[in-house]
């Protein structure tokens, strides 16, 4: 019933998640029998350990990702892998570089922010302007739902209690969403000899290209762009491998650097403060109001991760997961339980964040029941959800509405495109999910 009311109130009601989420709550603990006066409590402490987790990488994540967008620097990013890639494989470049730029970017500012240079290569290189759209959503789409520090992944983590094993998830999220890309560009290459949009048949127009570029002013180097994203990565990936039981790197000062470096809070600061490197001048507009935007954008994404760390204690108290996960273990659902929720949250509310974090929520109680309370079966767990949470993106998802119109599609063709795409992104993630646990598991 929870369930059910949270995809009604969200998707047909348009009720905003964070209050759905939160009368979920009071409905499962009043619906359970618990004791009235324990349920705010209760709500109260599921919202602040999440957010005393992941609130501040939340932050700074969406922190680097304004100051990514605001400087240029994922222009200079995507212009790196054109320059790999671009002359003899377009669509592989574009895939590659909103798989990239998406990581610290949501996936709707991504393909604004690339739009131009999409059209624009398209345009030179006289390729379908369909596959150059598609191309580009689905590595947007890829990593936004897979890896951290995107909020969604991380937010998943954190109810999973990953929270400090970030870098087992980003590797499985690199592995998972890299073959979600490659699927996704060979459905761009099919459906781009098969249909049109209104970019199709355009002339380059470089002087309406270079004006774009000029208003960045002097875009910031290939390595610099990637800095804030790539070293936090890294400095994770080390951190994790640092605490592997056989401590490849040593239990000295060494150890002790890399673990606190390596800390999902510690790294993306560092990756933040990198990211100042990258301002033009230090001014109130750049270090104060381009800030304090990006403190907005974070805001809500909080607001609906807090609130389902509340949906998530609130099932552990009244421990209807544990009956629930009981429940369905009967039908051997196993990893693919996570992928069924996640994909009904998304296809019917359209947010992949909310189906991240609501799906999280409500299978961590079933972890055990479910024979995924191990680390690797949390981690899977997550790519699981991250799968559901692509599959698929329609007419109630934003993206769907900036693809679409940033890329002259109608309707028809952007469900003949985009959305068919999503869900055979969403089937390959699930399917390599399934594979690693006959390995992991």
């Amino acid at each position: 019933m929870a369930v059910a009311f949270i995809v009604l109130a969200t998707s047909q009601l348009k009720w905003h998640p964070f209050i759905v989420l939160l009368m979920a709550s009071y409905g499962i603990g009043f619906g359970a029998g618990m004791d009235p006066l324990a349920i705010g409590a209760t709500i109260r402490s599921g919202f602040g350990n999440i957010l005393g987790y992941i609130g501040i990488i939340i932050i700074l994540g969406t922190l680097i990702g304004t100051i990514l967008e605001r400087t240029g620097a994922a222009i200079t990013m995507a212009n790196a892998v054109l320059r790999l890639l671009g002359g003899r494989f377009p669509g592989l470049a574009m895939s590659l570089m909103g798989y990239v730029v998406s990581i610290p970017v949501f996936c709707d500012s991504g393909f604004v922010i690339l739009s131009s240079l999409k059209r624009a290569l398209a345009e030179r290189a006289k390729v379908s302007a369909v596959m150059m759209s598609v191309a580009l959503a689905t590595g947007l789409f890829a990593s936004h739902t897979l890896i951290p520090p995107t909020p969604g992944p991380i937010a998943a983590a954190g109810n999973l209690g990953l929270s400090d094993k970030l870098g087992l998830v980003i590797v499985a999220g690199i592995l998972v969403s890299f073959a979600a890309v490659l699927t996704g560009y060979a459905w761009a290459v099919f459906v781009g000899q098969r249909l049109s949009s209104g970019e199709d048949g355009a002339n380059f127009d470089e002087a309406a290209y270079e004006k774009a570029l000029k208003e960045y002013g002097k875009l910031p180097s290939a390595t610099m762009a990637f800095a804030p994203i790539m070293v936090p990565i890294l400095l994770i990936a080390l951190g994790s491998v640092a605490a592997f039981p056989s401590h490849p790197l040593g239990e000295g000062t060494a150890f002790a650097i890399i673990s606190f470096l390596g800390k999902p809070i510690n790294a993306l600061f560092i990756g933040f403060f990198i990211s100042l490197g990258l301002l033009p001048s230090l001014t109130k507009v750049t270090t104060y109001d381009w800030i304090e935007d990006g403190l907005k954008s974070a805001a809500t994404i909080i607001m609906i991760t807090g609130a389902g760390g509340s949906l998530g204690t609130i099932l552990k108290e009244a421990s209807i997961g544990e009956v629930l996960g009981n429940a369905l273990a009967s039908y051997n659902l196993g990893i693919f339980l996570p992928f069924v929720i996640a994909a009904a949250f998304k296809t019917a509310q359209g947010s992949s964040t909310v189906a991240l974090v609501a799906t999280s929520a409500l299978i961590a109680p079933m972890l055990h029941s479910l024979g995924l309370d191990s680390t690797a079966g949390q981690v899977l767990a997550v790519m699981a959800i991250g799968a559901g949470a692509m599959t698929v993106s329609h007419a109630n998802d934003s993206f769907f509405w900036v693809v679409a119109q940033f890329s002259k599609m109608d309707v028809s063709t952007a469900y003949r495109a985009l959305t068919v795409a999503t869900l055979i992104q969403g089937l390959t993630a699930v399917a390599v999910v399934y594979l690693m646990s006959l390995v992991l598991l």
